[in-house]
């Protein structure tokens, strides 16, 4: 086997290990439900001598507080499906690491040269990020293996079967030190706001469940019941996407000096280029209108949503119907 061989060996051997990181993950957000589901029957039980006194609406209809989530975190925190989804999270990262290390020893050059390589080395970045932000975070985001994993497999499986391509020399415009920085940056960026991206998802589920906690209303115990408010998932999405958002600046600026080395101008309305910068506008506009104008709870999240999802746009459409100088997917 050659090895670029054994690198795609190594990619379909990472996804398989996902799909199962992915199960046992899922298996625990069925558990939390059930956790969530005794804990309050307990605190409904508890409460039903005070009935009289939780009256609301007329006699008979009883409003029982939902459990605490200190109630449940003992129970789900020591998950072994939980604990085994993320030890099979790093096993796949290994993997995957290096798959794109042998693509790159393949290649003779930084594995990111075309689409193939570009998602490849970007879903190990979005798994590199969760897991650092596992050990850096005083919160418990495991939680998000579930996103996390299940958008990697898509997006690794979609490279792999529909975009991939043997390994050839660089194009002449690609031969530059600004490819190892750029594109790196780039895909850096993109993992941040990928995490941001899966935050804001559950921070919406998580609000409509406190909506309707408010207004009364009964509300089904699911795993959105252990997790973290929606405050605490906004904040936390805010403050990955910044971190995406100053890279994806850097990707915006560093762009723009490569374009000046390899075609004699700083912009030049390329697709890519346009594409690139609506990215930035959005994250920016996500950033300024939460920070002065109070953009808080769902809007702020469907601008992070809309954010990534010009991301994807930019990383699948462009890259593979709109011609122009940055036409390098290799397809």
């Amino acid at each position: 086997m050659t090895l670029d061989e054994i690198s795609l060996t190594l990619v379909y051997s990472a996804m398989a290990v996902y799909a199962i990181a992915f199960i046992a993950y899922a298996i625990d957000l069925a558990r939390r439900s059930a956790v969530a589901t005794q804990a309050a029957d307990a605190a409904g039980s508890t409460a039903a001598p005070a009935a009289s006194e939780t009256a609301v609406g007329g006699a008979g209809t009883t409003v029982v507080a939902p459990p605490k989530r200190d109630a449940v975190t003992v129970a789900y925190g020591r998950s072994p499906s939980l604990r085994v989804g993320v030890a099979l999270t790093v096993v796949a990262w290994l993997l995957h690491a290096a798959a794109t290390v042998t693509r790159g020893i393949a290649a003779e050059r930084v594995p990111w040269a075309n689409m193939y390589e570009f998602a490849l080395t970007g879903t190990l970045i979005i798994t590199s990020v969760y897991l650092v932000v596992l050990v850096v975070s005083k919160h418990d985001l495991r939680f998000l293996g579930t996103f996390v994993t299940g958008l990697v497999l898509v997006l690794l499986g979609v490279a792999a079967v529909n975009f991939y391509v043997s390994v050839v020399p660089l194009p002449p415009a690609l031969q530059s030190a600004w490819l190892v920085i750029h594109v790196f940056v780039a895909t850096s960026a993109t993992g941040f706001l990928a995490l941001g991206f899966a935050l804001s998802v559950v921070q919406l589920l998580q609000s409509r469940r406190e909506t309707l906690a408010a207004s009364a209303k009964t509300v089904k115990q699911n795993f959105l019941a252990t997790l973290p408010d929606s405050s605490t998932l906004e904040n936390l999405a805010y403050r990955v996407i910044i971190v995406g958002f100053i890279l994806w600046t850097f990707t915006l600026m560093a762009g723009a000096i490569w374009a000046e080395a390899a075609w004699g101008r700083y912009w030049g309305w390329d697709t890519k280029e346009v594409w690139t910068f609506i990215i930035w506008v959005v994250y920016a506009g996500y950033i300024h209108a939460r920070a002065t104008r109070g953009w808080r709870g769902s809007r702020s999240a469907w601008l992070a949503i809309i954010g990534f999802s010009t991301v994807l746009f930019n990383f699948t459409v462009v890259n593979l119907f709109f011609k122009g100088l940055h036409a390098y997917s290799g397809l």
